[in-house]
């Protein structure tokens, strides 16, 4: 991908309202909410069918909002997003079920204090129902074989038909007049004097007034053509504002989250099953499909940047050998995994803003959502997502109404 240096004529490109750059589920919620505000929309995605990076190779969980910092984006979206998914998801009969999460303590130090932070969090983000239980309250009332000191019961959380959920988002886009176009890579972009910014794919030329870059594991690449078409310094972003870190890195970082599926033991879960979290995840956790499959993980194996800038040459098989740990991490609250009985499902890249070989970095393993508008990159017109990882999903539709309210900030949403 490169910079495309304007040699076409503005009469010669194809006018455009709005282009989305992506047709993961953020990008369908976002390309869904500017159709129905009324806006001519183009989606470009660079695979031959929606949602098959990042939005098909994750646990499909509803979350609730309990672990992120009061104030973040990722603690506001997913805990307004996870009440319209749900809303969504009954009005338009997609499969979806409130199973409810179980957080476990397996040492007295988690007990003492991991439990109560995220209580705290919990309630700060505005999730008021969660449950403190006892180990004995876990193994009478919900999880017989669960082996923990004590644990915290979510009600709201819950598991959902990401895929069902993704072709209505395009139906409902499309609908409202939304064009999809498949295996149309974005190869260049070019701003202009009077805001409007080009996006060439595969030869074609869009002249946007508005653009949404939501490429997941390929966002960073996308906004480094267009800073490059300002002259702007390809590693940082100077924003327009009044914090005290006005940089922000263009450059995202992978960690790959290995699952292991259950196989030749039967499934002692009534619910979802979550360790305290870990640095770069939510631990190895064990969720329940709607065809009550069960599945473990992800795990985190951070990617090295130095050997992997672009996410199409990680290797997306799961190593058989890691195994090991799996079984570590699952007998810890399931002492009952029988030997032999997880075997290798799938594995999914998660996009992340820190690396721990970048300690000194501006984002830590954990940052939040990046969502930049015009007063963060001074580009009009443009809003660009970056580090969407969990809780994408629960927090995509809510992240529709986040880019729309970007653009109306920027006065786009009138032209």
């Amino acid at each position: 991908m490169g910079t495309r240096i304007a040699s076409v004529t503005r009469s010669a490109a194809f006018n455009v309202e709005a282009c989305v750059i992506g047709a993961g589920v953020v990008g369908l919620a976002v390309a869904r909410a500017l159709s129905i505000a009324g806006k001519e929309v183009i989606v470009l995605e660079r695979d031959s069918s929606i949602g098959s990076g990042t939005s098909s190779r994750n646990s499909e969980v509803i979350h609730s909002g309990i672990y992120y910092p009061q104030n973040s984006l990722k603690a506001r979206l997913c805990v307004r997003g996870k009440k319209l998914i749900y809303e969504y998801c009954k009005d338009r009969a997609i499969p979806h079920e409130a199973l409810g999460k179980l957080i476990v303590a397996t040492n007295p130090r988690q007990v003492r204090e991991d439990l109560p932070q995220i209580i705290k969090k919990a309630v700060g983000n505005g999730v008021h129902d969660l449950i403190s239980l006892t180990g004995e309250d876990v193994n009478k009332y919900h999880e017989p074989q669960v082996s923990c000191e004590a644990a915290i019961f979510s009600p709201s959380t819950g598991i959902m038909d990401s895929h069902s959920y993704m072709v209505q988002l395009q139906a409902d886009a499309e609908e409202h007049g939304m064009i999809l176009s498949l295996n149309s890579p974005v190869n260049g972009a070019e701003i202009h004097k009077d805001g409007r910014i080009t996006i060439t794919s595969e030869g074609t030329d869009l002249l946007c007034n508005i653009v949404v870059n939501c490429a997941g594991l390929h966002a960073d690449s996308i906004l480094r053509m267009l800073l490059d078409s300002r002259d702007r310094e390809r590693d940082m972003i100077h924003q327009a504002t009044n914090q005290k870190q006005a940089l922000a890195p263009i450059h995202q970082y992978f960690a790959k989250g290995n699952y292991y599926r259950l196989e030749g033991q039967k499934c002692p879960f009534n619910h979802l099953v979550y360790p305290v979290p870990e640095g770069g995840g939510l631990g190895v956790h064990a969720t329940i499909d709607l065809g009550r499959n069960t599945r473990f993980g992800p795990d985190v194996e951070w990617i090295s940047p130095f050997d992997h800038r672009d996410p199409d040459t990680i290797d997306m098989d799961v190593d058989a050998s890691r195994s090991d740990s799996f079984y570590d991490e699952v007998r810890k609250y399931w002492p009952g995994l029988k030997d032999g009985c997880l075997k290798p499902d799938y594995a999914g890249i998660r996009p992340k803003l820190g690396h721990p070989s970048n300690a000194d970095g501006l984002y830590s393993v954990n940052a939040d959502f990046i969502i930049h508008g015009r007063k963060d990159h001074g580009i009009h017109g443009l809003v660009s997502l970056m580090g969407i990882e969990s809780p994408g999903l629960t927090a995509s539709m809510a992240i529709g109404e986040e880019v729309l309210g970007r653009l109306v900030d920027d006065g786009a949403m009138y032209e």
